[in-house]
């Protein structure tokens, strides 16, 4: 997580937390364009590892999914 300040990490959990939200069921390949998007439009670059490790996260998991424990 040294790799984002905190105020990054902030917008990054509220852009999972929305996909997550809306994109319950979803195929892995959606939920991951759905993160990049949200990613874009606040300004934020995550590393496409990060990416998918967040996506992966929220298909398997299907409920709350905490930015630091995945990328910690």
């Amino acid at each position: 997580m040294s790799d984002y300040e905190s105020d990054q990490i902030e917008a990054i959990q509220n852009v999972v937390n929305h996909v997550s939200a809306y994109q319950d069921g979803a195929e892995l390949d959606f939920v991951r364009a759905e993160l990049r998007r949200g990613f874009d439009e606040v300004a934020v670059e995550v590393d496409p590892d990060d990416v998918t490790k967040l996506a992966t996260a929220i298909y398997e998991d299907n409920g709350d999914v905490s930015v630091t424990e995945v990328l910690g």
